[in-house]
């Protein structure tokens, strides 16, 4: 591996002010290094936005720069072990595999999927399209699918964009009611970013707000809330409705933007006209009187928002509860008012770059279903790679992403990636996801990038820019993902972007940097991010520059909040929001037409999730620094189920579905409704040494295993993560 100096004198040690970029939150911190190594990680206490939910995932991101098994050249896979090879050889040999399967089964063969860490990155989400766009493929999966397809098909559905993501304004709110969301450890941000948002909402809470926090578990939110309703799993959207039902029925709705923002409120009428608000609250097991109570006080109050968030999705309703969430703000005036969601317009009209940038319409193959987001569910990928026929997917590449633990039924996408013809993967080590691939390619961490997120600019709760500094330089055989992108679509000879000309612009500048040595003088992100700010909008009447966003390392806050730019963005033909998408309305009468979902025989105990505050997803729970040694993941049990099945706390226990299997330990807590297990989301991977070939390394299990692939909400292609039914046994 290469290493970096270790030894510097005074004058090597400088501070970078910069911001992580391992969830929205982007929080400000001051990388200290000395010569080109990383000592310490820090809050930027002088960003001007965010560092108030600083937490141990920045603080030891370093460790994921100086992993002893990262990848850090092109490496081929020869049998069953890795050899080091070139960038020209692994393009080489990528770009002519490729392009024959392309030119045998056509260019749906290739596929990708990315996660998470590819979102924050502006350069790679572009260019990554870019490519993609060249070789014309649409079998492209995203890790969406997971958790927040449910927020982009309401917004598109109410609001005409499938990015037109509400932020909340904390500081004038009055009444919170939040929903599957436990924002004292996952902060306050999802499709939003509210820096030190909990601590906002618990100043507020003192001054006389009120929170309500809806979630099965007394979680940490919950905990210093004034109103826990203990919901039933899944049955969020049978109290949300109930929580409508009452508001129209009492006439506390806000009759202005019911008649003059809202279309659809008649249709609401009706739909709550035919729901009994007892049969709701058996739903959702909470006492009608509770319901009344949060309703009319939400109603009533002076400011107040409701807030969905990943708990809402997890489940074949989510797309219905996340809905419902909405058209409470919208009928009780709380859109674009001090105190609920109002629009951030950003100084990048994201709506508009994403209309421009949109992917035709396409329908998966094997399922007829139509892609959200620009992807396809995660849930259909194996099929889609193991059946047959044309379009089936052939060759795969995994940008930043670790589907085989983010989604449903594991165990079925890793026999099917076993059986591509080509794999490869784009990361700093060899994951879980990655055991079956023929070649990795290292790619740079955001401590070793710049980037400029212009694109998230309208998911502040606040006009903000920051400019993302790089602290060190990456390793020499290391490339960023564009130049990845851009450099495959040269080697495979397909025009970039699908556009003529391009492929050859890009070489020339190249060609011109290399005469000259001159470096800007190659086309590279940096150019785009300059010209995004040379044609961004005014905010507040100003209009950036620059200058303006290099020049202030600590971030830069471009005004006060602003009101009124919600009815503008809309995307609707007839600029409002459209209270009850007809499917919408269709899917919930379905479900009050049916009785909720039950334990099946011999699976008595439903699988929940949870969030905690030093894990990502499936992509930093490998870390030592985060987890201590032999730290893993364990089943979360009611101290009243254990007892029926003899379960001690801190006892070895296997979890089965009808699908798999997992063993870990049990950990007893009154914190949970009765008849639910909670195992963590995110854990399992192992890390494997392709270099060196030790043994793998591995934290915890893989809940995901437990989950059938073939769950999903109708309307958004979610995983039904949180819907699966098992059974606890002891193995003592």
């Amino acid at each position: 591996m290469t290493t970096r100096p270790t030894v510097a004198t005074a004058s090597d040690v400088r501070t970078v002010h910069t911001f992580c970029r391992y969830c929205l939150a982007a929080c400000g911190i001051d990388v200290t290094v000395e010569g080109n190594r990383v000592t310490k990680i820090a809050p930027d206490k002088l960003n001007a936005h965010s560092w108030h939910d600083f937490c141990a995932k920045g603080r030891t991101a370093n460790q994921l720069v100086e992993h002893p098994r990262r990848i850090v050249n092109p490496m081929r896979r020869v049998g069953e072990s890795y050899v080091e090879t070139t960038w020209d050889e692994a393009l080489t040999d990528i770009a002519a595999r490729m392009n024959g399967l392309i030119d045998a089964d056509g260019p749906d063969a290739i596929g990708v999927y990315y996660g998470n860490p590819a979102g924050f990155s502006s350069s790679n989400i572009i260019f990554m399209n870019g490519w993609l766009d060249a070789i014309g493929t649409k079998s492209r999966y995203f890790v969406g699918s997971v958790d927040q397809n449910a927020m982009h098909v309401v917004s598109e559905a109410m609001y005409g964009s499938q990015l037109m993501s509400p932020v909340s304004d904390i500081d004038a709110c009055d009444y919170f009611l939040l929903v599957g969301t436990n924002p004292a450890v996952s902060a306050w941000n999802w499709l939003e970013t509210v820096p030190g948002g909990w601590r906002r909402a618990l100043d507020r809470q003192k001054a006389g707000a009120t929170i309500v926090v809806v979630d099965p578990v007394a979680t940490e939110s919950a905990q210093k809330a004034d109103v826990h309703l203990a919901v039933k799993p899944g049955q969020d959207w049978a109290l949300l409705l109930a929580m409508v039902k009452v508001i129209l029925d009492e006439g506390l709705e806000h009759r202005e933007d019911c008649a003059d923002l809202a279309t659809g409120v008649p249709e609401l009428r009706a739909l709550v006209a035919d729901a009994d608000l007892d049969d709701l609250a058996a739903r959702c097991e909470i006492p009608r009187d509770h319901i009344e109570s949060v309703a009319r006080g939400f109603a009533t109050a002076a400011g107040a928002m409701v807030v969905t968030r990943t708990g809402v999705s997890l489940h074949e309703a989510g797309t219905v509860a996340e809905w419902l969430g909405h058209v409470l703000n919208v009928v009780t005036g709380r859109m674009d008012r001090p105190g609920g969601r109002r629009f951030e317009r950003g100084y990048v009209d994201a709506l508009r770059m994403f209309e421009l940038a949109k992917v035709e319409p396409h329908y998966s193959r094997l399922r007829g279903r139509e892609m959200i987001a620009g992807a396809h569910a995660l849930a259909e990928l194996p099929d889609e790679i193991t059946t047959p026929g044309r379009g089936q997917i052939k060759a795969l590449v995994i940008n930043s992403g670790n589907p085989v633990v983010s989604g449903p039924d594991g165990a079925k996408l890793d026999a099917a990636l076993e059986s591509l013809d080509l794999l490869v993967a784009v990361d700093f080590v060899q994951r879980e996801s990655h055991r079956h691939a023929h070649w990795l390619l290292p790619a740079v961490h955001w401590l070793e990038r710049n980037d400029l997120p212009a694109f998230t600019s309208s998911m502040h709760d606040e006009p903000f820019v920051q400019y993302g500094a790089k602290a060190v330089e990456p390793p020499p055989g290391a490339r960023e993902e564009w130049r990845i992108w851009v450099d495959l679509a040269l080697a495979m000879r397909r025009p970039l972007f699908g556009a003529k000309g391009v492929n050859g612009f890009v070489a020339a500048t190249r060609r011109a940097a290399a005469l000259t040595r001159r470096p800007g003088l190659e086309f590279t992100p940096h150019w785009i991010n300059r010209l995004l700010i040379a044609t961004s909008r005014k905010v507040n009447g100003r209009k950036l520059k620059w200058r303006d966003v290099v020049g202030n390392p600590h971030g830069l806050v471009l005004g006060p909040r602003e009101f009124g730019h919600f009815r503008d963005a809309l995307r609707t033909d007839d600029k409002r929001v459209h209270a009850a998408p007809p499917e919408f309305v269709a899917r919930a009468r379905e479900l009050l037409g049916r009785p909720a979902p039950s334990a099946p025989p011999g699976y008595p105990l439903q699988l929940g999730n949870r969030r905690n505050r030093h894990s990502m997803n499936s992509w930093l729970n490998e870390l030592p620094g985060l987890h201590p040694a032999g730290k893993g993941n364990e089943v979360l049990m009611h101290p009243d189920d254990a007892a029926t099945l003899d379960v001690a706390d801190g006892e070895r226990v296997r979890v089965s579905s009808p699908v798999g299997s997992i063993e870990l330990d049990a950990r007893l807590s009154p914190r949970l409704r009765r008849g639910l297990v909670v195992v963590d989301h995110g854990w399992g991977s192992r890390i494997f040494d392709p270099r060196g070939g030790a043994a793998a390394q591995s934290f915890g299990v893989n809940r995901n295993l437990l989950v059938d692939a073939e769950g999903m909400d109708p309307l958004s292609q979610t995983s039904t993560l949180s819907a699966t039914y098992v059974r606890v046994e002891r193995l003592g």
